[in-house]
């Protein structure tokens, strides 16, 4: 059995480390510091659990335990947290279970042999994220049987074709299967609507202007191409480029 510990606080993961180790000799146990190294690390080990603390810096358990439920066999996650304000949300987010720190050995071994009796390949995955979940710091898509994550703050616009939605960025494009009006109200704060199928980057937005044929165009930061402004979407534009 392998077994990915998962905490920002070295002397969090040493303890559960040993933990494990008194209880299961043969675990190969492997760790992570925050979410977006535990990403490696599962695609690099592949374990078959993972013990996640919620409140790390850069990526939260919340937020990687909602991006491995892309898998196809997604790791049994047990949340392991100092909080108790999470339970709804760790639930949500398809935990096995959820302990909290202190860690009680005897607690440890129930949550352990919980999740290693579930069948990874029929944990349920969600059409929402529920619960009082923070908003996310990056996307994520599947590429090759692997989670690519492209942070939110670097992405220039998204554009619905089809089912699909396209994130470009400074490294290109890539498909994330989620559907636009979802990213939208997730991210208000960062994207603005401008057409029916797109959404831009408030902050990369460098400058509105009207063409000499009266449609309305958007230039952002580093894309060549200028975009489209719906008359809908217009005096909504208009007004977030003035307020920034």
């Amino acid at each position: 059995m392998k077994i990915l510990i998962v905490d920002d606080e070295a002397l969090a993961r040493e303890r559960l480390h040993d933990l494990v180790i008194e209880l299961y000799p043969d675990t190969i146990t492997i760790e992570a510091i925050n979410g977006l190294d535990a990403l490696d690390k599962i695609s690099e080990h592949s374990p078959e659990i993972i013990l996640l603390d919620i409140r790390m810096p850069g990526m939260d358990g919340l937020e990687l335990a909602n991006h491995l439920l892309q898998l196809e066999s997604p790791p049994a996650i047990v949340f392991t947290t100092a909080y108790q304000d999470h339970t709804l949300s760790a639930f949500d987010a398809n935990a096995v279970d959820y302990l909290l720190k202190p860690i009680r050995k005897e607690r440890l071994k129930i949550a352990i042999d919980r999740a290693a009796i579930v069948s990874q390949s029929k944990l349920a995955l969600l059409n929402s994220r529920g619960g009082e979940t923070s908003a996310r710091t990056h996307l994520s898509a599947m590429i090759q049987g692997n989670i690519r994550l492209i942070a939110v703050e670097n992405i220039y616009c998204l554009k619905a074709e089809q089912k699909y939605v396209t994130a470009i960025w400074p490294g290109g494009e890539i498909l994330i299967d989620e559907p636009l009006v979802t990213l939208e109200a997730e991210f208000s704060d960062h994207f603005i609507r401008i057409h029916r199928n797109a959404l831009v980057a408030i902050n990369h937005i460098e400058a509105l202007r009207k063409t000499s044929e009266g449609q309305h165009v958007i230039k952002l930061t580093d894309m060549p191409n200028e975009l489209s402004v719906s008359r809908r979407h217009f005096s909504d534009v208009k007004k977030i480029i003035k307020q920034h």
